[in-house]
């Protein structure tokens, strides 16, 4: 069951972009709305699904919709019809018919290889633009950490504090002395 089977190649191309902005928005809803991490995620599905698009078209070479029904198919002559010599030139039909299935392949992929060069390349495209935008995601990212990092730096010298401040009061009451 083939669920793209009535998409042409503008709605094919539209999925793609839809397919980006929903995963960003369900990142962004997902990730507590992080917009680095959003960005991320819309950038990495895109390219996933131009990638996905473009292999699609290249195993539907013979489908009418990347343009191969715009020029003619070759259709052999039948020579095994031919009075007297029809039962010897049988051979020749399978080979024209082979041919001719070959010739008609190539126009079909001829047709359909532009359509999935754009999508290999709306996915190049995305892999270009993921590394500064992950780079920009590790440094938020780095950035959190490092705040992080002085907020739990900053209560276990708080923490401290506080244990240096009830052992003072254990001795002036005379904890440790009961026990």
């Amino acid at each position: 069951m083939d669920i793209l089977a009535g998409m042409n190649r503008e709605w094919l191309a539209a999925l793609t972009w839809m397919a980006a902005l929903v995963a960003g928005a369900g990142s962004m809803v997902w990730r507590r709305r992080r917009a680095d991490l959003a960005a991320l995620a819309a950038v990495v599905v895109f390219m996933a699904a131009n990638t996905g698009a473009g292999i699609y078209v290249l195993n539907h070479l013979a489908d009418g919709r990347w343009g191969g029904d715009g020029q003619p198919k070759l259709a052999p002559p039948a020579l095994s019809g031919t009075p007297v010599v029809g039962q010897f030139l049988e051979p020749l039909d399978g080979a024209m018919a082979g041919m001719a299935g070959g010739v008609n392949d190539f126009i079909d992929f001829r047709a359909a290889l532009p359509v999935a060069l754009d999508f290999f390349a709306a996915a190049g495209w995305a892999t270009a633009i993921s590394v500064p935008v992950a780079l920009a995601a590790a440094a938020v990212q780095a950035g959190k950490a490092r705040r992080r990092r002085a907020e739990a730096a900053a209560w276990q010298g708080e923490v401290e504090k506080l244990r240096a401040e009830l052992d003072a009061v254990k001795r002036h009451v005379g904890y440790r002395d009961i026990l």
